[in-house]
């Protein structure tokens, strides 16, 4: 080739490999062109005419993935191979030194006027090819096109591109760190010329040597460096054949890099205590997307806003925040939930008050938990499993009630994963001074803070006052505002007068009219309270709540109100409320309470814990959707669902024959007012002139303390915590229970609840108690005498105690019993499993008549019977009344009963027939509705999963399309519940054994 050829193409088949973009290669250093004897030009225009005809009419390559083709013509070491042609090359110019010297002559002037030559080196990629434009102040074209001419004979001319780029590594890493001298570092930045142009540095910097000195050196010099190279191309070749290049999709590529970007995106903004946190609170912007498809929410509060980017809530402290009811506290619960579900991946626990509440809540989170890949789980009633299934990638969101999210962290506290529980969420706080249930709150919430501080605890509530308390047992921040979306009238109603509440007047009211309502004198005789005036200003067009004090009150004031209500009520949705009717006597066997047969009709009904599940869930159902306008109710609906209503009435200050509390007031009038629905909401207390003052006082003073309940409640509080502290090896002497019980709720009020003895005192009586039972028992260490070094173990009857969280005052008892059912169990009929499995404390709320108890025992079969006998009731002395208990598998020698009550417990849970059952497990699915879907074909889990609601709403008479998307998406979530649970099952199967002999000998011989 001549000399400073003008421009030069090189065409590039497209590899396995695409090739790097030379420019930062060839960068390094300008091309320096050497002058060359003709004998070496000779030499090298046979190379690179042996060159030419390799490359000349070559065809563009398509791309192979074949392993052959990893380095094209260039992936031998044969004789004809690139390496062997460029060891022949530095042979022959080895060879000859006298053309050497002459060359490092003309080299000399060369790079002295480097500087005029302004040879410049561009590399444009344009589709599949590569060009390389070479000199700008060139004279002579190519002959070809698409004849590839090299400068010389460039040593990297054929080179892949990954061996060009690991010499461009190699003089970086020369140049970061120093190692390498001047003049290898001149070196390497020339590479991209031929060895034959190669010159060291010396010559330039040291032109006073003799020329045969210099000539030895620059030879073992150069010889060392093609060496070198020549042993670089080949470790380096032959590290690239046997590397396997893996095949990617590139979409795949671009999906993976883009969700990737988004977590680490996620994981930054969650870490960071910016308020700027992303699309929607760190969370995608689909969550947002998800709220507004399924909630109508489009925009939230400016105190949920608040909360939300409060700094403790993105340090992750725990936090307590009240608000008056309907305030939207959930939602704010909700988005810290989904963010500790999807952007820190651990699972999350939900306590709730009621199994209704429960059931709500996983009916409206379960489509949020399909669309975004979590499971929502349901820990109520007979469902639930412990421990919980520990999933491979999803997580869970555990929604319980206070009993089972007990036991569920228990059950996590004793495999070890009581950490994989990263946030807990508590509604109506307030319940931890409830009683018995208040106990178990607090002591659910005191393990987990004792043995997991990297779990967050957020707690709310509508009625808290003493939050310092609250705070110091929790260790929480606190947010309190007085939003309310809807504003609240509170009213008194006095006679036939209402008056405002009003805190500026004197005496906390002012008047506000007189009811307009004509009354006969049979009316007013049925009336006297005037509650028909009060609801028929409201009904039929919004809804009314009427709070009673007692359950037959409720029932006395639904008839009352329809006896006077006027036939144009019965027109009101008529056609639904006779589906409401049926669907209830579908329910109930065919049988309908007299009373609701007589009041749905006018879109009226009662609602309180008389009715069986199934009737209270139909009746919410048709109160939700406008069918019923009005409940006449107890306080208990107060703290249940969420059904709001335009007026709240409460027909006395009175629960039972208790007066009203605040908490209890304030609950049940914050139903008053539906956001999005009523611009105004009112409540109207109706109160003799005897109750005046106290009702006054009522209206004005604060809310109720709540106080620690884990000593009163003695069997079911605090022995039956020392007995799990001990079980689950929280705690196992007596210092360590005593510091335990230091840090609890209880401890924190300790000074104003224990008067007479000691909180050291009361644990030391608890843990003797125990042991007298036979549920503990105890060993002093080394000896000692020392009460407070004794360690406690637990025996098996207290482990089963505590797992089945029996009320131990009957543990002795239920062992007895079992025992005995042991010698004789009677299996033809399931009479006497129902015996055992009855708790005993619902004994004293039995209240049967006698006669009508004594006419069923004669109905019983002999076997029966015998049965009757068998465990003490005899016609002699029928006033014996049946208990049992629930059992739990830890005791071996019960092991039938095990094998019995499986079976059982799902029949006594739905009380159906068994082909109705796999349905009756998909929340919102009751009997008569499982048995409309078993007629219309949808027989199974997987049948409803996989319906269409718009074809379910065809098929199915009277569901609403809110109803059907419920449906399917809870069937979605329990059958991708089981699916997971399999395959764990099957991972388990397939898992080598940890104690497999081979590992335990290799392991023990590493030791």
């Amino acid at each position: 080739m001549d000399e400073g050829g003008s421009r030069i193409r090189r065409r590039v088949s497209v590899r396995k490999r695409n090739r790097p973009s030379l420019e930062s290669v060839f960068a390094a250093s300008p091309a320096t062109e050497l002058k060359h004897s003709d004998e070496e030009k000779d030499d090298e225009e046979m190379v690179a005419g042996s060159r030419r005809r390799k490359t000349v009419d070559v065809q563009p390559v398509e791309i192979i993935d074949s392993e052959e083709d990893m380095f094209g013509d260039y992936d031998s070491f044969a004789e004809n191979s690139f390496l062997a042609q460029v060891d022949d090359l530095e042979q022959k110019y080895l060879q000859l030194p006298e053309h050497r010297n002459h060359a490092t002559d003309h080299a000399n002037e060369d790079l002295c006027s480097e500087s005029d030559k302004h040879n410049t080196l561009n590399v444009t990629v344009v589709g599949d090819c590569t060009e390389l434009n070479i000199g700008d102040h060139t004279k002579n074209q190519s002959r070809h096109e698409d004849v590839s001419i090299e400068p010389e004979a460039d040593i990297l001319y054929d080179v892949p591109s990954s061996q060009v780029l690991f010499f461009e590594n190699l003089h970086n890493s020369s140049s970061d760190l120093g190692g390498p001298s001047t003049e290898e570092k001149d070196w390497n930045s020339s590479f991209p010329k031929t060895v034959n142009e190669e010159l060291p540095v010396n010559s330039r910097e040291q032109p006073q040597q003799t020329v045969e000195s210099s000539s030895k050196i620059r030879t073992s010099s150069d010889a060392n460096r093609r060496k070198s190279l020549k042993d670089h191309l080949k470790s380096t070749m032959t590290g690239n054949a046997k590397a396997q290049t893996p095949i990617f999709s590139r979409t795949k590529q671009l999906k993976e890099t883009l969700l990737s970007e988004e977590i680490n995106v996620a994981k930054k903004t969650i870490e960071s205590s910016s308020d700027d946190l992303g699309p929607f609170y760190s969370l995608p912007s689909k969550v947002r997307d998800l709220y507004v498809q399924f909630k109508g929410i489009e925009k939230l509060y400016e105190w949920q806003h608040t909360c939300l980017t409060l700094k403790s809530v993105q340090e992750r402290k725990n936090l307590i925040y009240s608000l008056p009811t309907s305030g939207g506290k959930t939602l704010v619960a909700e988005i810290l939930m989904l963010q500790e579900l999807l952007c820190r991946r651990r699972d999350v626990l939900m306590i709730l008050p009621y199994v209704a509440i429960v059931q709500e809540k996983i009916s409206g989170l379960s489509s949020f938990g399909i669309e975004l890949g979590f499971f929502v789980e349901e820990y109520a009633g007979s469902k639930g499993k412990f421990p919980p299934i520990k999933r491979r990638e999803k997580k869970s969101l555990y929604i319980a009630t206070i009993e089972k999210g007990h036991s569920l962290v228990n059950s996590l506290i004793e495999t070890g994963r009581i950490s994989s529980l990263g946030l807990v969420v508590v509604d109506e706080l307030h319940m931890i001074g409830e009683g018995t249930r208040g106990a178990i709150l607090e002591m659910t919430l005191a393990k987990i803070l004792y043995t997991s501080k990297t779990t967050q605890i957020i707690g709310m509530s509508a009625t808290l006052n003493n939050v310092e308390d609250l705070q110091k047992f929790l260790q929480a921040e606190y947010y309190t505002s007085q939003f309310r979306p809807v504003e609240l009238k509170e009213y008194l109603k006095i006679n036939d007068t209402i008056y405002e509440v009003d805190s500026r007047a004197e005496n906390g009211m002012t008047f506000s009219r007189l009811l307009n309502y004509k009354y006969s004198d049979t009316l007013k005789k049925m009336d006297p309270d005037h509650l028909v005036a009060l609801v028929t200003e409201v009904i039929p067009s919004y809804s009314c709540l009427v709070f009673c004090p007692t359950k037959k009150n409720c029932e006395n004031v639904a008839e009352m109100i329809c006896k006077s209500l006027s036939k144009e009520y019965l027109k009101h949705k008529e056609k639904e409320k006779q589906e409401v009717i049926q669907n209830l006597k579908n329910v109930s066997g065919g049988n309908l309470c007299r009373v609701l047969r007589h009041t749905i009709p006018f879109g009226v009904a009662y609602h309180h814990s008389g009715l069986t599940s199934d009737e209270r869930k139909l009746l919410e159902e048709a109160y939700s959707t406008g069918v019923l306008c009005l409940f006449t109710c107890t306080c208990t609906l107060a703290a249940g669902v969420n059904l709001p209503a335009r007026r709240v009435i409460l027909r006395a200050p009175y629960v039972a024959k208790e007066f009203l509390k605040r908490n209890q007031y304030k609950q049940m009038i914050g139903r008053a007012g539906r956001a999005g629905i009523d611009s105004v909401g009112e409540s109207i207390l109706i109160l003799q002139e005897k109750d005046k003052q106290q009702v006054l006082q009522l209206i004005s003073k604060p809310l109720e303390n709540c106080y620690s309940h884990l000593v009163q409640e003695f069997t079911k509080g605090i022995q039956t915590l020392f007995l799990s502290l001990i079980g689950l090896k929280i705690a196992t002497n007596l210092d360590d229970i005593y510091r335990f019980m230091s840090g609890t709720f209880f401890g924190v009020q300790q000074k104003v609840l224990l008067k007479e003895k000691s909180l050291w005192e009361i644990t030391m009586e608890s843990l003797r108690y125990l042991t007298e039972k036979g549920l503990l028992q105890k060993d002093t260490m080394c000896g000692s005498k020392e009460e407070f070094q004794n360690n406690f173990h637990i025996t098996k009857l207290g482990r089963a105690s505590f797992k089945g969280t029996i009320d131990l005052a009957y543990c002795d008892i239920l062992y007895r019993d079992l025992k005995k059912g042991l010698e004789g169990l009677m299996l033809e009929s399931l009479l006497h499993l129902i015996y055992l499995t009855t708790p005993y404390d619902m004994a004293s709320q039995c209240d049967p008549d006698w006669m009508i108890y004594f006419r069923q025992f004669n109905q019983l079969s002999p076997a029966e019977q015998n049965v009757a006998a068998l465990v003490g009731v005899s016609e002699n002395f029928i006033g014996k009344k049946a208990s049992g208990q629930a059992i739990r598998k830890e005791l071996e020698e019960f092991w039938v009963y095990r094998a019995l009550l499986g079976e059982l417990t799902k029949k006594l849970t739905y009380c159906v027939k068994a082909e109705l059952i796999p349905l009756m497990e998909v929340t919102g699915v009751l009997e008569g509705r499982a048995r409309q879907l078993y007629n219309a074909g949808y027989k199974s889990l997987t049948h409803l999963a996989n319906a269409n609601p718009e074809v379910l709403i065809r098929t199915i008479d009277h569901l609403s399309r809110r109803q059907a998307k419920q449906i399917v998406s809870s069937a979605k979530m329990l059958l991708h519940e089981k699916a997971e649970a399999l395959q764990e099952e099957v991972e388990e199967l397939l898992r080598l054994p940890s104690d497999f002999p081979g590992l335990v000998a290799s392991s023990t011989e590493k030791a």
